[in-house]
């Protein structure tokens, strides 16, 4: 568990994705509300809005012999119609889609290295989610979680390359990243508490994206705010008080 410091925070910008767009790392808002996820965390999300024109509509008129009107038969094709999904919500299909690409990726990646692993695959957040479990996979976590990163990358470069769409799905191996999201949700807690009582900013030692934003929720969640600063690879969460 990292400690915090003392000193004040270098700048007052949220964090921005990644290419990756790792875990909407962000800060939380001036009033110590939930964090706020980035506009471009959110890029290849959207779907197509709108509701299909002339639903309902009369028809061009009925027979004179009592037959069906033009407009009968456009109301049974807009009915039939796929719904698509509107702008800001996430595409189910789109991202089961990639969870499957993703499964397929590992899937042979754990062939060649012939390594043991089941693997699940969920939608979490607006974004595919896929684990990794079972057998001896400290090895594909790495240090800190090295290695899953890079193993992240790979895949979802291996569904922009079927789909043509960036990606955000998030990769977990052997429960790392659920571990780490207690770990962190915690370390927010406390300094937060520490930076109440003491009414001194904090400021954490560096962390990926995905680390990043679990604490920026958990300092909300205490109510206070949270900053990120400097650049990759040493950028960090800086704790405010009120």
């Amino acid at each position: 568990m990292t400690q915090p410091t003392g000193e004040a925070p270098e700048t007052d910008d949220r964090d921005n994705d990644a290419l990756d767009g790792d875990a909407t790392d962000a800060g939380t808002t001036a009033d110590g509300g939930a964090a706020t996820v980035e506009a471009g965390d959110d890029a290849g999300d959207d779907g197509v809005g709108g509701d299909a024109a002339g639903d309902g509509a009369a028809g061009d008129g009925a027979a004179g012999d009592g037959g069906e009107g033009d407009g009968g038969e456009r109301d049974a094709e807009d009915k039939a119609a796929p719904t698509r999904p509107r702008r800001g919500e996430p595409d189910l299909m789109a991202l089961e889609r990639e969870g499957e690409i993703a499964a397929d990726y590992l899937e042979e990646l754990l062939d060649i290295a012939d390594l043991d692993g089941d693997i699940d695959m969920d939608v979490e957040r607006d974004r595919a989610a896929v684990s990794v479990v079972g057998g001896d996979l400290d090895h594909l976590v790495g240090d800190e979680g090295v290695v899953l990163e890079a193993l992240q990358e790979l895949t979802r470069l291996a569904v922009l390359t079927q789909t043509g769409e960036r990606s955000r799905l998030m990769l977990d191996v052997a429960g790392y990243r659920a571990g780490r999201r207690a770990v962190l949700s915690e370390l927010g807690r406390t300094t937060a508490e520490q930076v109440k009582s003491s009414g001194e900013p904090a400021r954490l030692n560096p962390m990926t994206p995905f680390e990043r934003k679990i604490v920026h929720d958990a300092v909300a969640a205490a109510g206070l705010r949270s900053e990120s600063e400097g650049e990759e690879p040493q950028r960090r969460v800086g704790v405010l008080p009120a």
